[in-house]
């Protein structure tokens, strides 16, 4: 079968920008004096957590017609992920985002996205619909669903798959783009009809479902059109349920954690190349448990995503711990 012009394994739809992260630890920003530039925003980060793992990706965002703008672009080059669906808004800056790392479990975010995001400009008259429909996955966020246009072009995009192949939907919800959730709940649901797939942790379920125990998100985001849920639990790990029977529940994969923020983005750029590589969900989603634990062992996001032997080589250790990390018998 001849393949599509601009066919890619994934195409990825939504937040890109400039995350601007403290090079120290443990210090408030208010008093932080360097800084670390890296490409960020969740969908970005996903296609280059994909493209670390041999995967063709392409992202669809906006960005500012400005330096910052021209950073985000050769960094996707550089990362092997084509921006030709990255065009530039004049009216609006690149936004940045900065955050504050405090090991193990608290990095709060602080997005600069006004007075309006590129990003959140995305035209659905201007969206190749033929490449959305050839991609092996199509990945949209709900934060694409926050404002127009880039709510009905997410929703038109979704449309043109109408349910072919794999379609994923991050559930992504952050509080600050939304007036509060009863506002997002019914652009979830709609985006829910059309995805086979949803991903997101336990707030981000009760965002979309109205339910927060593991097992009952799973079952309400089934419930709601999708095949596969993803339910991520932090500590607990995650739980997977498929329509067609089978599950998988897997703890998390212990490192020191230096930075948590990216890790569901590589979680999600692994759990891409496992299902376009047709393993089955227990392997999918302890490759996708351990993508993250290796960018939460690291500083950024996307410089931070592994590569399939990084992965690798840390399910190993996992496997058969060093006799030295062991508690002592006595």
């Amino acid at each position: 079968m001849a393949v599509p012009p601009h066919y890619f394994d994934l195409i990825t739809m939504g937040r890109i920008g400039v995350d601007l992260y403290p090079l120290e630890t443990g210090v408030p920003l208010a008093r932080v004096e360097t800084f670390g530039k890296f490409l960020g925003g969740s969908a970005a980060n996903v296609a280059v957590a994909a493209a670390r793992m041999g995967r063709s990706a392409a992202i669809i965002t906006r960005t500012g017609d400005d330096p910052f703008g021209t950073f985000v672009h050769e960094a996707l080059k550089e990362f092997g992920v084509d921006d030709r669906w990255a065009t530039p808004v004049a009216a609006y800056p690149t936004p940045l985002t900065f955050c504050e790392i405090f090991p193990p479990d608290d990095f709060p975010l602080y997005f600069y996205r006004r007075p309006k995001a590129p990003d959140l400009e995305i035209r659905a008259d201007e969206l190749d619909l033929a490449a959305v429909r050839a991609a092996g996955i199509l990945w949209i966020t709900g934060a694409g669903l926050s404002e127009e246009p880039s709510r009905s072009a997410t929703l038109a995009a979704l449309e043109a798959r109408a349910r072919a192949g794999t379609t994923v939907f991050d559930l992504d919800w952050r509080p600050v783009f939304w007036r509060d959730p009863d506002q997002a709940r019914p652009y979830y649901r709609e985006a829910l009809r059309h995805a086979t797939v949803a991903v997101g942790n336990l707030d981000e379920c009760e965002v979309a479902t109205g339910v927060r125990e593991p097992a009952a998100c799973a079952e309400a985001l089934l419930e709601a059109g999708v095949e596969l849920a993803v339910v991520k639990q932090g500590p607990r790990g995650v739980l997977a349920v498929h329509r067609d029977g089978p599950r998988a529940e897997v703890p998390p994969v212990p490192v020191e954690v230096v930075n948590g923020l990216g890790a569901g983005d590589a979680f999600g750029g692994s759990l891409c190349h496992g299902l376009l590589s047709g393993w089955d969900l227990e392997r999918t989603m302890r490759h996708a448990n351990a993508a993250g634990a290796v960018v939460a062992s690291r500083l950024a996001c996307s410089s931070a995503m592994p590569t399939g032997p990084e992965v690798a080589d840390l399910l190993a250790r996992a496997a058969s711990p060093d006799p030295a990390d062991l508690p002592s018998q006595s």
